[in-house]
């Protein structure tokens, strides 16, 4: 494994509030992704000109359309946009009766299903959110739920597996996935972070089929084995990191979002928190990114 470097990638959006959700779209070849509290939408391209919308919301992550635009998740519910345009449609909004919560972290699933978890914005944390799954017809369907932060949504390399996380409580899980259904089994113990510093944020799975997560706090990654051990650290120069993907032409760059202005204890000692990432050497390679099929 070659030396690791750590560049900032693009000024779109930087310092971010609270950037998060970054997906790479292989089609594109460019990298979408969101500030939570701003109601922003980002686009990184290492080989134009970046771009930014803002939604007039808080939006909790998005997926590229195998239709062209975007799904987003965001405080209101599910939403097809268009940057082209700016025109954002609503699709569903399953927890109306829940008005305290937003939507937070996502991915899709091998199959076109959008997933993501809805969690209480701000105040105290409880265990109000729910992990919810978007089907290609736009229908909407609850997986697992008293969940105080949904974040760490993933999939193995073969989609037989759907990884979980709850950042308050600092663990991360495993579940069997049915790809026909979109249902997953049980959920297993996969990592805890209880014992080290920062807790389980946004992930994605390399080729290797490893789990790649943000220890929100911890300044770092963890890459973590299938068999659920802890490969290495690799240390970062944010306090808090919220979520790695893997881009470029070769998906061998690592992009990290993380927290800026207002959510760290100190921006002297960090002046990049709230930007976009780029980690070079790590010597590992991420996998395509599937499409929204709604």
């Amino acid at each position: 494994m070659s030396q690791i470097s750590i560049e900032r990638a693009g000024a779109a959006g930087d310092p971010a509030q609270l950037g998060e959700g970054p997906v790479w779209d292989s089609a594109a070849q460019v990298l979408w992704w969101v500030d939570i509290y701003a109601g922003a939408i980002h686009r990184h391209d290492p080989a134009g000109e970046d771009g930014s919308w803002m939604i007039g919301e808080h939006i909790g992550c998005l997926a590229p359309r195998q239709q062209g635009g975007l799904v987003l998740a965001t405080r209101s519910g599910f939403h097809r946009f268009d940057p082209a345009t700016g025109k954002k449609t609503p699709i569903a909004d399953p927890e109306v009766d829940q008005p305290q919560n937003r939507f937070n972290d996502g991915a899709v699933d091998p199959r076109g299903r959008f997933w993501a978890g809805t969690m209480k914005d701000r105040g105290e944390v409880g265990p109000a959110g729910s992990f919810w799954r978007l089907d290609p017809d736009h229908s909407s369907h609850r997986g697992q739920s008293g969940v105080s932060i949904t974040n760490g949504l993933a999939f193995s390399p073969q989609g037989e597996r759907i990884y979980f996380s709850d950042t308050a409580r600092q663990q991360i899980w495993q579940a069997d996935y049915d790809q026909d259904t979109g249902e997953h089994g049980e959920l297993e113990p996969f990592f805890s972070t209880r014992d080290r510093a920062g807790a389980p944020d946004g992930a994605a799975v390399d080729a290797d089929g490893c789990y790649w997560g943000a220890s929100l706090g911890g300044w770092s990654l963890l890459r973590i084995t299938p068999d659920g051990r802890l490969d290495r650290a690799v240390e970062l120069p944010v306090e808090k990191p919220t979520k790695p993907m893997f881009g470029g032409a070769d998906l061998k760059t690592l992009y990290v979002t993380s927290m800026g202005e207002g959510m760290v204890s100190s921006l002297s000692d960090q002046p990049l928190a709230g930007a976009l990432l780029a980690v070079h050497g790590h010597g590992t390679q991420g996998l395509p990114q599937p499409h929204f099929a709604g």
